[in-house]
């Protein structure tokens, strides 16, 4: 790599500052820009950080910043560095900057993402490297197939350390910039301590394969520099300007390599422009460190922070809203977004709404009813998306969109029943139902792992054909036959066994609870449970989804039937459709109308990341929040539910923090007119009254277990119960009076988190109960309900 020609040193107030100055000021790509995008481009020396709010125009920034500076000749193509994060983001860079001054951007080699600029140091050097420059860069299959061999070498059970677990470590040790030698001992527990051993072996097969990983292009290019001071210089004297998209979105090896090869750009001070936002910084479960752009300007002393804070895309009572929530966080730079812009249809700014629902098939319903309303004003459901935190709450909103006709797409991943996790178990009920069904057969004979092997299956599938039988006949003969190897004649047998158990048990057991005892007798879960994963968990939640979606159907028979016609509806790709995505998925895109359900706790923020991070990782939720609120241009519409499905169980839901962290000017609390009521008027918020307090003037088409049993307890006159809070394990009653319970010792009654059981002791209005599976628990009795009205 030769080493480009250096720029003569500008005399101060020469013909050449002159020209130059003359050729920014009449440049066409400056024109438009804001007083503060206008500064953020034109502040070329010295260290700068652009703090861009949403919706500011960060990209035009970004990319006029980069045609500036070739415009006016401070640097050539080839000395510019900018660093994006997707291969879509440096495409659309060079396409703008193109558009911009023209063909010089084709010259711009160093324009891309950190893993393709990494491909191409380790190219150049790769012999430093300990590499040949023709190595390769592995996936993941190819990362988890080498990592299975070195389990098996080491013997090491993969079934208790699995593959994909320590393909997490060292993934994650790889984003900290961590070598072998420099992950600390107690960070390397995986396989009873073996983990770095591993790790290191990993590294030296690699080598061997002439290969590297992802994490590698990373890494390697900074030991590179760190052992090559002269290589370094080299890169030193190429790079006058570093640009970097998306700052607060950087791992500690992103932020390491950046940090060496900023220090030679610039005579003084590094000329290294950071864009980003701190307020939208919502990848920490990936490796990103906000506090990489917190500290901007300690690692680059005096340098020069420049905000955009003046919105392009949202209304002000959504700025309102959206700023006064973030401003809640502590550790943030700082900004308050504002906007100039009025709708142009001459309409009002609406406010912020707020609305509760019962639970959240109701929230599901009147959400795509207010879809309905809006679509019949003539507002495309294009300019429509439904933001979610977990992708488990989908699944009751693609029902009811396939219910009302509506047509939707999903953003970020496959539609709910379309999911690995969720096909795989509806192959799973589909053999239970329908023997005859060999697709599905095929889909799970050897998932998880049995030991059944494409082999089997081809021998499976031929004698099927040849004997004009199911898959699973030719199975069941195959299982009593010689053909087989003795391991996979004994693993079919078991699982025709279990098949065989399951269609029995399919007469006497709800079709819900045989579907998880499926998932857990055939493993299918616990595999799910051992991968580690960052889709994991979110797979085990839609399993978890999918069984409270069977609640709705009275037999397996019409569930099954159910998912076939909505596995049916086509997705046209350019069709007028509702967006349907994760909030995570939403960064980056805007719409007209955003509605965002779900607001409670436990679920946004998200228990799991206030257990595992604590403030840091309420933060983190509280700007994955702002992020969601500033998706919409004209209208952003809050729900959250009284009860919802937690794991599993029914639980009473309390109205998420965020929600009082809302400014109250900007924001209008829907009182529910309607048969869509939240916490009802006796007593329980001014959230409208519950439909469970009218009669039913007709039959209802809801027909889950909580419906019939609110409904028997509205002949009784009890208020139905959500289910008891639990708090550090203790169960706290709301109310205990001395009141006589209206059981009887001995009576069988339905608890909703501790299942069935029989009263053994009554003191006023609280049971002890001896519960089946749950042992001795004591609670009150509006908790409960007689068995025979347990649905």
């Amino acid at each position: 790599m030769s080493d480009p020609a250096p720029l003569p040193a500008r005399k101060s107030g020469g013909i050449a500052a002159r020209a130059l100055a003359a050729a920014g000021a009449g440049a066409p790509w400056l024109e438009g820009l804001n007083p503060e995008q206008l500064r953020a481009v034109e502040t070329l020396d010295g260290p700068v950080l652009v703090l861009a709010g949403a919706g500011t125009g960060k990209t035009r920034v970004l990319t006029t910043r980069i045609a500036h500076i070739l415009g006016t000749g401070r640097a050539a193509p080839g000395q510019i560095m900018a660093v994006t994060f997707t291969n879509k983001a440096a495409r659309e860079m060079k396409q703008r900057i193109g558009s911009m001054i023209g063909a010089a951007v084709e010259g711009m080699p160093w324009l891309g993402t950190f893993h393709a600029l990494g491909t191409r140091i380790l190219r150049y050097h790769a012999e430093l490297a300990g590499l040949k420059s023709s190595f390769t860069i592995l996936d993941t299959d190819d990362q988890i197939r080498l990592l299975k061999q070195l389990l098996q070498a080491e013997n090491i059970d993969e079934k208790r350390w699995p593959a994909r677990q320590l393909a997490s470590h060292i993934d994650r040790w790889k984003n900290r910039g961590l070598s072998p030698e420099q992950v600390p001992a107690a960070d390397g527990s995986f396989a009873n301590g073996r983990g770095i051993d591993l790790y290191a072996a990993y590294q030296e097969r690699l080598a061997v394969l002439n290969a590297v990983d992802f994490g590698d292009l990373l890494t390697k290019p900074i030991k590179l520099f760190q052992d090559n001071p002269d290589i370094l210089a080299e890169y030193h004297r190429r790079f006058r300007y570093i640009l970097v998209d998306e700052y607060q979105d950087t791992n500690v090896a992103q932020y390491l390599w950046l940090r060496l090869l900023a220090q030679g750009t610039g005579d003084d001070k590094p000329n290294v422009c950071c864009v980003g936002d701190d307020d939208q910084s919502i990848y920490g479960w990936r490796g990103a460190e906000v506090d990489n752009i917190l500290r901007f300007e300690r690692d680059f002393p005096g340098a020069t922070v420049i905000r955009l804070e003046r919105n392009y895309r949202s209304t002000s009572p959504i700025l309102a809203a959206a700023s006064h929530l973030i401003a809640h966080n502590e550790d943030r730079l700082g900004k308050t977004l504002f906007t100039d812009v009025t709708p142009d249809d001459g309409e009002s700014e609406e406010k912020v709404t707020v609305a509760s629902a019962w639970d959240s098939s109701e929230e599901a319903r009147a959400v795509c009813e207010e879809i309905e309303q809006l679509q019949r004003k003539g507002h495309p459901l294009n300019e429509m998306a439904i933001l979610v935190r977990t992708s488990a709450q989908m699944r009751e909103f693609e029902d009811r969109f396939f219910t009302l006709g509506l047509s939707y797409r999903v953003v970020g991943g496959p539609r709910f029943y379309e999911r690995q996790e969720i096909r795989d178990a509806l192959a799973y009920l589909r053999v239970i139902a329908q023997p005859e069904d060999g697709l599905a057969f095929e889909r799970i004979v050897n998932v998880p792992k049995r030991g059944l092997g494409d082999t089997t299956v081809r021998k499976i599938n031929a004698l099927s054909r040849g004997e004009n039988m199911s898959p699973l006949a030719a199975a069941r003969l195959m299982s009593e036959t010689e053909e087989l190897r003795p391991q996979a004649r004994t693993a079919l047998r078991n699982l025709i066994a279990d098949f065989d158990r399951w269609r029995g048990a399919l007469e006497t057991l709800p079709h819900t609870e045989l579907a998880e005892i499926v998932l857990d007798e055939s493993g299918y879960t616990r595999m799910w449970q051992e991968d580690t994963s960052p889709q994991a968990p979110g797979r085990l939640e839609n399993l978890k989804e999918l069984i409270r979606s069977m609640e709705e159907f009275e037999n397996l028979a019409g569930f099954l039937e159910h998912i076939a016609l909505v596995a049916d509806v086509e997705n046209q790709e350019n069709e007028d459709a509702v967006t349907l995505m994760t909030l995570h998925a939403a960064k980056g895109l805007e719409f007209d109308t955003v509605f965002l359900p779900g607001w409670e706790e436990g679920l946004f923020p998200s228990q799991r990341s206030l257990d595992e991070n604590g403030r840091a990782g309420l933060e983190e939720e509280r700007r994955l929040a702002y992020v969601g609120l500033t998706r919409a241009r004209r209208r952003a519409k809050l729900w959250f539910s009284s009860n919802r499905r937690i794991h599993g169980l029914w639980q009473s839901s309390i109205p998420s923090r965020f929600l009082d962290e809302l400014p109250e000017a900007h924001v209008d609390v829907i009182e529910q007119t309607s048969s869509y009521g939240g916490y009802g008027a006796r007593g329980y918020g001014n959230y409208g009254a519950s439909r469970f307090d009218r009669p039913v003037e007709m039959e209802s088409a809801y027909k889950t277990p909580g419906w019939q049993r609110a409904q028997a307890a509205r002949g009784t006159g009890r208020r139905p119960s959500s289910g008891p809070i639990t708090i550090d394990g203790d169960l706290v009653a709301r109310s205990v009076t001395e009141t006589s319970s209206s059981y009887a010792i001995g009576d069988r009654v339905f608890h909703q988190k501790f299942g069935y059981g029989h009263i053994a002791t009554i003191e006023g209005n609280k049971l002890t109960i001896d519960f089946d599976k749950a042992g001795r628990k004591k609670v009150v009795d509006s908790f409960v309900s007689p068995h025979s009205q347990a649905g």
